[in-house]
């Protein structure tokens, strides 16, 4: 019986002196982008060395391709009072703005800080196609229905 008992504290204590004390961080995007965007100069850069340093854009400008966009987001699992709840450590941005020959112009990075400054509007858009949609679907479900039960 005490081997028993001895061999099963053996293994809750093995079992628990392998459990992970550090945080787990989850990071979504190019890590260290606050140290990386140092090594980036307005005028002296160009797009080949931006790829060199910071590699391939996580966004590049809807209309205009020389706009670049790197992202860092950083996030971990929140203490025992937060409930576990994720908790957002890192929130970098790094805007990138080329000339038409290719060389850096402007260098903009934002980070978490400067991303609770950003006024959003607080304006919605109503869309009325959805609505309108979603009453012909409603409607042309209850004639299925009605001339079914007339057949």
């Amino acid at each position: 019986m005490k081997i028993k008992l001895f061999y099963s504290l053996l293994f809750i204590f093995f079992l628990l002196a392998n459990c992970q004390y550090d945080d787990v961080v989850k990071t979504h995007g190019l890590s260290y982008l606050e140290k990386r965007e140092k090594l980036i100069t307005v005028n002296k850069t160009n797009k080949n060395d931006a790829i060199k340093f910071l590699g391939q854009p996580a966004t590049k400008g809807m209309t205009d391709n020389n706009l670049w966009i790197y992202i860092e987001r950083t996030r971990t699992k929140g203490k025992f009072l937060k409930l576990g709840s994720n908790q957002l450590i890192r929130n970098n941005v790094l805007v990138l703005n080329f000339n038409k020959y290719g060389v850096l112009g402007k260098k903009t990075f934002f980070d978490i800080n400067d991303m609770k400054k950003i006024d959003f509007e607080k304006s919605v858009t109503i869309n009325d196609t959805k609505q309108e949609n979603f009453i012909h679907a409603f409607l042309s479900s209850i004639r299925q229905k009605m001339e079914q039960k007339r057949k």
